[in-house]
């Protein structure tokens, strides 16, 4: 596959991921790095009301495609597989108390996934607690 056939691939499996996840493309970040010839996918998301980015999920890929379609696996197939998550918290210096949801295996990955990317001391979480079955 040619590099520009390659980049049209990406941007397409970009657009099918945004578009599952139903959030406005704006407030998804595809950051890919590359190690040992191994692509690494971390999707973050950022919410609009408070402005924090949170990590969804990672993939890791022979090639960003690779990564990416497993990205779009992930994202059709994890409601079945995951608990969701509710986090309150608050940011150091800050008055308000927000409210994030996420999806992982287990309370400890919800964990991660929030503090993906940041300073742990900044933050004070309040309560974590596992929702209800729906």
């Amino acid at each position: 596959m040619s590099t520009n056939d390659e980049n049209v691939e990406v941007a397409k499996l970009q657009q099918e991921i945004t578009k599952y996840i139903g959030l406005n493309p704006d407030h998804i970040i595809f950051d890919f790095s590359e190690k040992d010839n191994i692509n690494k996918l971390s999707l973050i998301t950022v919410n609009p009301k408070h402005e924090q980015s949170f990590l969804y999920h990672t993939t890791k890929g022979i090639d960003k495609i690779d990564a990416l379609k497993k990205m779009k696996e992930y994202i059709l197939e994890y409601r079945k597989n995951e608990n969701s998550y509710t986090l309150q918290w608050i940011q150091q210096g800050a008055e308000e108390l927000n409210t994030s949801y996420f999806r992982a295996d287990s309370m400890y990955e919800a964990l991660d996934k929030f503090y993906f990317g940041r300073d742990m001391a900044s933050y004070k979480i309040f309560s974590i607690y596992l929702n209800p079955i729906s």
